[in-house]
């Protein structure tokens, strides 16, 4: 079967963009020879949804739109993920649905199976399960159509079983031609080689050709890969398409030597390995060009403190968004040094930013000078820090409003998870851009960026970190080395280990604990944060539910 994958990027709730984009891969994928046309998880309204699904007309829009997008189809069928209701009188109100549709009408509607509810997934929330996949026969062949969740059952993702069915195997039964899964798989770091052990492990077990297609782009906090692939029924890959960029093609599953026909659809661009840190880049570059260009921004703001931070979310907005686009603010106080000056103003001439200075050094005496009768016989503290910090965010969020610009935060993943920021200020902004990056990461990033020529100073990676909110600070004076906070953070974070197994694996126990502690107490902060974009397995996001009032300290 000539079979038309179309990775193709949604917005939320854009029904009319989404029907156009829709239409246009389905027309170009049929001209190419497709037999049969397949798309993304909840193509039709986007992914994902989430409580829009709950606003009266919002499932009669999708079907709507499903109706109209049917309409257009010929005699070459689609398989397009939508949103249903759920008829029956018990339940959830809706299912995720694969529509197929042909020859001007929705036909078959098969249903999603397993419905995850960890991590940033909530689908119990919104659908109710179906009890089996579905199977369509198409062109004389027999599909086993899945979605997503529905092949994430293998051993390989360990021993605790989440769900009692297996899709997978229940099709193993029933001599498939071809299984098809429509997904919206959102990437973390190392999730490429896991989606593709799951593919093409599935095409052994049911011994025909599986084609998996993924959405690609990034909505909220998501970032979206692609990197669709179809495996042969001994299990090798015969065809995958771009990772973080759209693509359609059409693939020939019935011969193992597959013929393929591409049509790329812009932006195209090479599709890295599943690699630290070229996927991180392309992951950050297209989730803040998307969620800049799909909230409305076509410029962004960074405050330049010429430190590798602000340095990397600069060097990612300027990819993004385009260099004229971009705005570097260096906002000097009195205790600023003049290597961070300097190197500010070198990376935005390195990059052709538009480079401004706002000077706040009268502006924080001022302040100071307005709270001298509150704080008099109080000695100068980690207030009169913050208040720096503050003054650059008021201003920042000035030129932000002034201007229409995103201002983008530079805090990375380490700093936020010890409350090594200041809430109201350098938290201000519109999109945490490396909020889940770790500092070692962010490093790494740094020198990969300067692979071919110097972008970032050499200074500024060079440099000991330092917030530069008194004289002569450095990070390490509060925090432990980079790679040892890390390491930490890793356990205590992303892996939920207690305090003791860090301390079994040779981390000091009053370092733990102080780490842990920090962690803790910031978490007020973090639900104050700007949405991140997530590249981790376990983000400070919708994914990471602690609460702010708590004593548990295991």
């Amino acid at each position: 079967m000539r079979l038309g994958l179309a990775q193709i990027n949604t917005t939320v709730g854009d029904l009319a963009g989404n029907r156009r984009r829709i239409l246009d891969a389905y027309a170009t994928l049929v001209a190419l020879g497709a037999e049969l046309v397949v798309f993304p998880e909840l193509a039709v309204c986007g992914y994902p949804p989430r409580d829009l699904l709950f606003r009266k007309s919002f499932v009669p829009d999708v079907e709507a739109s499903l109706a109209e997008i049917a309409a257009a189809i010929g005699d070459v069928p689609a398989l397009i993920g939508t949103v249903v209701p759920n008829s029956a009188p018990g339940g959830r109100r809706f299912f995720n649905a694969a529509a197929h549709c042909r020859a001007g009408r929705v036909g078959a509607v098969a249903r999603k199976c397993l419905l995850p509810t960890y991590d940033v997934f909530d689908e119990d929330r919104y659908f109710e399960p179906a009890a089996e996949p579905t199977i369509l026969e198409v062109a004389g062949r027999k599909i086993g159509v899945t979605i997503c969740e529905d092949i994430w059952t293998n051993p390989a993702l360990g021993p605790a079983a989440r769900y009692h069915f297996d899709p997978v195997k229940w099709l193993a039964a029933k001599k498939l031609d071809l299984m098809v899964n429509l997904s919206a798989s959102p990437w973390h770091h190392g999730k490429g080689a896991l989606r593709r052990a799951l593919v093409t492990d599935a095409a052994r077990l049911l011994g025909c050709p599986v084609a998996y297609v993924n959405a690609i782009g990034g909505n909220d906090e998501l970032v979206f890969d692609g990197r669709s692939l179809v495996a042969d029924a001994q299990g090798s890959v015969s065809a995958q398409l771009a990772a973080f960029a759209e693509e359609l093609l059409v693939v020939e599953t019935d011969s193992s030597s597959a013929t393929q026909k591409s049509a790329p659809c812009a932006p195209l661009c090479a599709a890295p390995a599943d690699t630290d840190p070229a996927d991180i880049h392309a992951a950050l570059v297209l989730g803040l060009r998307d969620y800049a260009h799909k909230s409305g921004f076509k410029t962004a703001l960074v405050a330049l403190s010429g430190g590798i931070d602000s340095a990397v979310v600069a060097v990612l907005a300027a990819e993004a968004l385009g260099a004229d686009n971009v705005i570097g603010v260096s906002l000097p106080s009195a205790i600023s040094s003049q290597h961070s000056r300097d190197d500010a103003r070198a990376l935005a001439a390195n990059l052709g930013l538009r480079s401004e200075t706002v000077r706040i050094a009268d502006t924080v005496m001022e302040a100071e000078k307005a709270l001298w009768h509150l704080f008099a016989a109080r000695p100068r503290d980690v207030t009169e820090e913050n208040l720096q910090a503050r003054v650059r965010g008021v201003l920042m969020m000035a030129l932000s409003n002034k201007l229409g610009a995103l201002l983008l935060t530079t805090g990375n993943k380490s700093e936020v998870a010890v409350g090594y920021c200041t809430l109201y200020g350098d938290m201000c902004g519109g999109l945490a851009v490396i909020s889940d990056v770790f500092k070692t990461q962010i490093y790494a990033l740094a020198r990969w960026i300067n692979r071919e020529r110097e972008i970032i100073p050499a200074n500024t990676i060079a440099k000991p970190p330092s917030a530069e909110l008194r004289p002569g600070q450095l990070d390490q004076d509060s925090l432990p080395p980079y790679d040892t906070l890390d390491a930490i953070l890793q356990g205590l974070v992303e892996d939920g280990l207690a305090r003791t197994d860090l301390v079994t694996r040779g981390f000091d126990e009053k370092l733990v604990a102080d780490i842990a502690r920090k962690v803790d107490l910031s978490e007020y902060k973090r639900k104050q944060a700007a949405p991140g974009l997530k590249i981790t397995p376990l983000a400070f996001g919708t994914g990471r539910r602690i609460p702010i009032v708590q004593k548990y300290a295991g």
